[in-house]
């Protein structure tokens, strides 16, 4: 007789205690972990490359039991699994740890990597050092404590990708979906970047675009590009083709979601290992209000930071290249201004009246720093050195914001908290979604029986069920395309689409069952 547990109901029964499959899979895990745990006390493995190999086989392998008891034993489809039940996803003892554990750890990382093992003026020790083995392997150097979190944040990606891939094996789109994060992360975030070191050439990660790669533009940056030949040339002229051309043509037709959700390294973190906690974030409208806020002006800060990064690294005199200062200075001012205006023209309905006024403060007070600098004399655009600006948004944004707060707070906050009001490419293509893409979510709101899964698991804070229920589009530009709204709906009431822009925000007509004359929508195609 099958015992498979066919209950949706978020209120079911307590969720049954781990398998004896699942004990022997966590052990195998737990003991990988284990090893790379001791590595901490300085322990000096015989042999770190059968070690290290061991301690990432058995997370892996452990991993990989787990899924399949945990999810090759029930049938395909919509799953809730008691997550409001369990300490790990509803901000339990577990989850507090967890968060605590990786709060620590990025403190460390990022301030303090001498404590793994990280020594400047000699052989490394600790976990950095059980890790040379790799990095002399693929790039030819000893470790560093970016390769060590490199390797780590990719193991995470695959094996809870490929935990994902079972939960939602009966969503073609999120499978393939997944594949892609797994693919970008190990190929473009990991190897493509390693194997270029070792091949003598900069530092490169093709997938990550500015803004989300905040110093591209520094003059330390740009003077590696420059001296490392035609290759170099390319690398920085494919970063300018894919901030003005690239970007926006895939987003006219896909939406945000291209990036956030199919290449994104930090997104893709989000969707595997932050999955179990995908139904912690917050959908207050008090929530999406500071979202808003916050988002964008992380946005303005880097854009800010950016402009006069690129102002010091210029010179003044036309004979040494024809961008001057006063040239890049002005040219920026004049074209966030027609940017501004065309949007504020030509979009003005689709923005809402707060929206309005912040984007006419935001540009005032960046044209009036701007233009006091420049009548004043003070050299140093936004009266700081650019480097400076860099250091203050690295600290802030690069380093608290993204890492500390971003992942370490996946178990409190859900796992898009930086994707939601920190990660300025998402603010960029956000507006861009929101105003000039393709992409919507439809409802049909005659389906919609109010079980509120898709709000409960939407990750980026978006009430769907109310939109569901009114059979009201889904335009939202925090909206990542995750589709995970669609993917747990049991009466198949949402569908990603791309189609004609008329329509596409339907606020003011929405589709309730029957309330349609379906000639006239009929028509209305036809014109």
């Amino acid at each position: 007789m099958s015992n498979l547990e066919r209950n949706m109901s978020l209120t079911a029964e307590e969720p049954a205690k781990l398998s004896l499959t699942q004990r022997i899979a966590s052990s195998i895990g737990l003991i990988g972990l284990f090893l790379l745990a001791l590595t901490l006390t300085n322990l000096s493995f015989p042999n770190k490359t059968l070690f290290l190999s061991l301690s990432l086989g058995l997370i892996t392998v452990g991993t990989i039991i787990f899924a399949n008891d945990l999810y090759l034993g029930k049938p395909a489809g919509v799953k809730n699994d008691g997550v409001w039940f369990k300490s790990l996803s509803a901000r339990g003892f577990w989850a507090w740890i967890i968060g605590i554990s990786l709060t620590l750890f990025y403190i460390v990382l990022y301030w303090y990597p001498q404590y793994l093992g990280l020594n400047a003026k000699g052989a490394n020790t600790g976990i950095i050092s059980f890790f040379d083995p790799l990095s002399q392997f693929i790039n030819g150097n000893p470790a560093s404590q970016w390769f060590v979190y490199g390797t780590l944040y990719t193991v995470a990606i695959l094996i809870f990708g490929y935990k994902f891939i079972l939960k939602y094996r009966q969503n073609r789109y999120e499978v393939i979906r997944t594949f892609s994060v797994m693919f970008f992360q190990l190929g473009f975030a990991f190897l493509i970047p390693e194997i270029l070191i070792r091949l003598n050439q900069p530092y490169y990660n093709p997938a990550n675009i500015w803004p989300l790669n905040y110093d591209l533009f520094t003059d330390y940056k740009i003077n590696t590009f420059l001296s490392a030949g035609n290759l170099g040339v390319i690398m920085l002229v494919f970063s300018i083709i894919s901030v003005f051309i690239i970007t926006p043509i895939l987003t006219y037709k896909y939406g945000k979601r291209w990036y956030c959700s199919w290449v994104c390294g930090c997104g893709g973190l989000a969707e595997t290992a932050g999955d179990p906690f995908r139904q912690l974030s917050n959908k207050s409208q008090y929530a999406w209000k500071i979202e808003r806020w916050v988002i964008h002006s992380v946005l303005v800060f880097v854009t800010v930071m950016t402009i006069a990064v690129v102002y010091s690294f210029l010179g003044d005199s036309t004979s040494d290249f024809w961008l001057t200062r006063d040239v890049f200075l002005w040219g920026s001012a004049g074209f966030l201004t027609l940017l501004f205006a065309v949007i504020l023209i030509f979009k003005h309905k689709e923005l809402a009246k707060d929206a309005k006024y912040g984007a006419i403060g935001y540009l005032v007070i960046i044209l009036a720093i701007i233009c006091i600098n420049y009548f004043s004399g003070n050299g140093n655009i936004f009266f700081f050195a650019g480097y400076k600006l860099r250091e203050w948004y690295g600290f802030l944004i690069g380093a608290v914001f993204s890492g500390v707060i971003g992942v370490g707070f996946y178990p409190i906050f859900g796992s898009r908290v930086w994707c939601r009001y920190g990660c300025p490419m998402a603010a960029i293509l956000g507006m861009q979604q929101r105003l000039f893409s393709k992409f919507r979510i439809t409802t049909n709101g005659g389906q919609c029986i109010s079980c509120g899964n898709c709000s409960t698991y939407c990750e980026m804070g978006i009430d769907v069920r109310a939109y569901a229920q009114k059979g009201e589009n889904i335009v939202r530009s925090s909206c990542v395309g995750c589709g995970i709204c669609s993917a747990v709906c049991p009466r198949g009431v949402l569908k990603l689409e791309n189609g004609d822009l008329d329509g596409r925000i339907n606020s003011e007509e929405v589709l309730l069952g029957n309330d349609v004359d379906l000639m006239d929508l009929v028509n209305q195609k036809s014109k």
